[in-house]
């Protein structure tokens, strides 16, 4: 049996154990979800010690946890793209202050010129050349000159009109930099409001997971797989799947094996590995390791790299999440991604229609 065949068969076991306590999730072939039991007496108070209210049950907990986490991820997406344009806008002003310094010693060259030039004159009595040569008496001497006087005129010119356009550039120079300088602290206060609202978000949804009984956290995560199971199972009734699992290109190959080699490692917000990684980390990163850089971030995979259908999707692209863009994961083929979920998951496989699809990105089209 292939490796595909092996694949699609593993996948399909997978997504008939995906409503037990495994951390595993529901694939292109899942098995229904486990009925869920009626409510024993004293849950209402378990949910009332737990900071929800009676009203609430497990099910809208699951929700707000999981609305706590998506705000997280557009969060972190937000602070991924200030980085990136604070290591850009670093490096500008690095540029810009060696050009400065370039420009500071050309002018400080050209001045020299202009003063050694000027003390010529001086030393000339003020004559112009022309009139030294007139009063030299020799006619020799003075139609051999002409043409170095008017090379010297040129020269003089040429430094000064050199020295004008230096200081013009090292003009520019300081504007650029001083811009740059302005964008590189708005993109660090952006940095520093998306740090923290990420953690607001994260520390809300742990101290929510945190009030719950052990078995309510189980049943939490029951709920997880069964509401992917729900998705995957509605995009899988649509056809989405008809014709898809056309062969990877040598890249997307080298992609998916970098992505599925690191399954099991921790989700981090902002990683970008060796040891952990979010969800545009991953991906980012397994398309650098097959040769071909992308942006870092999905929101800039999205709107920098070409789209595809999602019936030519092939393994290697990346499908992108939520009406925002702040999800992606690497398409490996059976209806399936790898990718990095959230906090207190794992990198791992789950089903490509177990969330809101916005589209498909090809890196190596």
């Amino acid at each position: 049996m292939n490796r595909r065949h092996s694949a699609a068969a593993a996948i399909t076991l997978v997504c008939a154990l995906a409503v037990l306590a495994a951390p595993v999730q529901a694939l292109a072939a899942p098995a229904p979800p486990a009925p869920e039991q009626p409510p024993k007496s004293g849950d209402a108070e378990n949910s009332e010690a737990s900071g929800t209210s009676g009203k609430k049950n497990l099910e809208e907990v699951r929700a707000k946890i999981d609305d706590l986490y998506r705000k997280a991820g557009a969060a972190t997406d937000a602070y991924n793209l200030a980085e990136e344009r604070s290591k850009k806008q670093s490096g500008e002003i690095v540029k810009l202050a060696q050009a400065i310094v370039e420009g500071q010693a050309k002018i400080a060259e050209l001045k020299s010129r202009a003063g050694a030039q000027a003390r010529e004159q001086y030393r000339n009595a003020g004559l112009p050349p022309g009139a030294q040569l007139m009063l030299s008496g020799d006619p020799q001497l003075f139609l051999d000159g002409i043409s170095r006087a008017h090379q010297g005129q040129q020269a003089a010119k040429g430094v000064l009109g050199e020295l004008n356009r230096t200081q013009e550039d090292l003009e520019t120079y300081t504007q650029d930099a001083s811009t740059n300088w302005t964008k590189l602290e708005a993109s660090r206060v952006k940095q520093a409001k998306a740090k923290k609202k990420i953690n607001e978000q994260i520390a809300a949804a742990k101290k929510l997971e945190s009030q719950l009984e052990k078995k309510e956290r189980a049943r939490l995560l029951q709920l997880e797989q069964q509401a992917e199971y729900k998705s995957q199972t509605a995009w899988l009734s649509s056809g989405a799947l008809k014709e898809i699992n056309r062969g990877a290109s040598a890249s997307g190959k080298k992609a998916v094996a970098f992505a599925t080699s690191q399954i099991g490692k921790p989700y981090k917000w902002g990683a970008v590995g060796p040891a952990s990684y979010d969800c545009s980390g991953l991906t980012s990163q397994a398309w650098a390791a097959a040769g071909h850089p992308i942006p870092r971030t999905s929101q800039e995979q999205w709107r920098q790299l070409p789209h595809v259908a999602v019936k030519d999707m092939r393994p290697g692209d990346l499908v992108i999440y939520f009406g925002d863009a702040t999800h992606v994961g690497m398409y490996i083929g059976d209806g399936a991604i790898v990718h990095a979920p959230r906090p207190g998951r794992d990198v791992t496989i789950t089903g490509a229609g177990s969330m809101e699809i916005l589209g498909v990105v090809r890196p190596d089209k």
